[in-house]
Parts: C-alpha cells; sequence; structure tokens
C-alpha cells in the first residue's frame, strides 16, 4: 500500500473528454454524479429555498454544479485548474454558474457567504482535510449544509478504489488515489464538529457490480451503462451532508 504524493495534476489535460471519455476513470465521476446529484437536491429542498447559493469546490468539470443551476439553484464553481474551469463553463447550459479559479484553503469570499458548499471526491486529494473543512464552514452561513462524498480507509476501499480501478481502467492516472488520505467516517465528523458543523447524516455509495460486464472487464473501458447505488456500508466511500451551527463562530 503506496504512502506517496497524491497527483492532481491530470486535471488539466481532459477537455472534453471530461464529458465524452470511457477508457479513463473520469467515466466513474460521471456515473457517480448520477447517484450524488439527487441526494444533495433532495436535502437542499428539505433544509434551505429553491434559490439557495451553493459553493461548488473542487468542481472540476463542472458535472454537479451545472447540474444543480439547472435545477434552479445559485451556482458558483470554483477550481485551480483553469482548463477544467472552462471545459465546465462550456458545458453550462444556463450560462449562470459563476465559474473562478480559487484555493479551497484560503477561499476569496466573505464569511457566510453561501448557504451551501460542497465538496466531491476533493478531501481525499488534500493533505489537511481538517483545516480546508474549517475554511468550508467559514464561507458557510449558520444553518447552511456542507455536502460531501469521499473514501473511507482501509483494505477494501485501496483493492477497490485504487488497485481495481489502476487494473481494469486504460488510461488510470499514477497515484491518483493514495490510501494515506482517505479519511474515516469518524475522522471526517470530528473534523466537521472542530469547524462548528454536525454531520446530519451519511450514506455509503458503492458500485452496482451487476452493470458491469465481464466482457467489459477485459477492455479497460467504463461500460456506459455502470451505475453507482446508496448503501449502508461505508467501507468504500460515503457521501454526508452536515450543517453549521447557529451561535458558531468563525476564526
Amino acid at each position: 500500500m503506496e504512502a506517496g504524493q497524491v497527483n492532481n495534476s491530470f486535471y488539466e489535460e481532459y477537455g472534453d473528454r471530461w464529458y465524452t471519455a470511457y477508457d479513463d476513470p473520469i467515466a466513474l465521476l460521471r456515473a457517480e454524479n448520477k447517484i450524488k446529484f439527487p441526494w444533495i437536491v433532495q436535502h437542499l429542498n428539505t433544509h434551505l429555498s429553491a434559490d439557495a447559493s451553493v459553493l461548488d469546490i473542487g468542481c472540476g468539470g463542472g458535472f454537479l454544479s451545472n447540474d444543480l443551476a439547472r435545477a434552479g439553484f445559485k451556482v458558483t464553481g470554483v477550481d485551480l485548474s483553469k482548463e477544467s474551469l472552462k471545459i465546465a463553463e462550456a458545458f453550462d447550459e444556463t450560462h449562470s454558474v459563476k465559474y473562478e479559479v480559487a484555493d479551497a484553503f484560503h477561499l476569496p469570499y466573505p464569511d457566510q457567504s453561501f448557504d451551501a458548499v460542497t465538496a466531491m471526491d476533493f478531501l481525499e486529494h488534500v493533505e489537511e482535510p481538517g483545516k480546508v473543512i474549517k475554511e468550508f464552514s467559514r464561507v458557510l452561513k449558520p444553518g447552511g449544509l456542507f455536502f460531501f462524498h469521499t473514501f473511507n480507509r482501509n483494505p477494501l476501499s485501496w483493492l477497490v478504489v485504487i488497485k481495481l480501478v489502476e487494473w481494469l481502467v486504460k488510461n488510470t492516472p499514477k497515484n491518483m488515489h493514495v490510501l494515506r488520505l482517505f479519511i474515516r467516517p469518524d475522522e471526517l465528523e470530528k473534523f466537521c464538529h472542530s469547524a462548528g458543523m454536525r454531520v446530519l447524516q451519511m450514506t455509503g455509495l458503492r458500485p452496482v457490480f451487476s452493470s458491469i460486464s465481464l466482457k467489459s472487464l477485459l477492455t479497460g473501458v467504463v461500460p456506459e451503462r455502470m451505475r453507482f447505488a446508496l448503501t449502508g456500508s461505508k467501507m468504500i466511500s460515503y457521501l454526508g451532508v452536515a450543517m453549521k451551527q447557529q451561535g458558531h463562530t468563525d476564526t
């Protein structure tokens, strides 16, 4: 099990492949978003107004940002990859998402600027997740929601998320993920608590293996019909939402 540095540089090279490639792990993110998006919208509609402001951090090619804009939310998407942001903007059918280059550790927004913050498949790409979560909380309004998806740290997640993807999906970048940066659910809950947020719900997310044919396993290509599903087990990965507590003082 490796202990190297995570590779975040390859996102600059995707171009339109963000939306078209199947011989690349980016296809897995597109498939995951089909499950994440409705789950997030359900919680947004339950707790916030229909035109809530959402900051999507590490938005990449804009899968979630653009879906949220189509659903009527006021969306800002930030990422360090300028090339990814260009693609995200090009695929924004609403022409309403505000895309900006920004460092997640030093967000260029005042305290309590947003009703919700999302960080999908982001926290496992940074060295100090607790610190960055405090910055997310700073720009979040009291009563606002923080949505996250990340990977659990254990031998099973190492096998499925890292090794199986490397073995079975073409064009998987080296060190796309490293196990030491994966986050156990109890650790993430502590990070949120330290940042003045209370976790409301966590649910597991897993691939539906029946949606992957044996034939496709030999091609190195992610099948278009591949699906993910919510599950009670958080052993591989998990999706969650936390609420910023009223009266919390940002520091």
